[in-house]
């Protein structure tokens, strides 16, 4: 994960989970995503601290 923002795609490989999946969590509210019309954008650095908890 070399990028400073992520998209869901990211999300999902980085997690190894389905597409379906990987929708949920960024729609479930648990780190700031952005959304640009049908795209949805993840800052590296929330995500991260979504991960590790804080």
């Amino acid at each position: 994960m070399d990028k400073e923002i992520l998209d869901v795609e990211d999300i999902r490989k980085y997690l190894g989970i389905g597409r379906r999946q990987a929708y949920d969590l960024v729609n479930s509210g648990a780190f700031h995503v952005v959304r640009i019309g049908k795209r949805i954008k993840i800052s590296k650095a929330s995500f991260l601290k979504w991960l590790n908890g804080e």
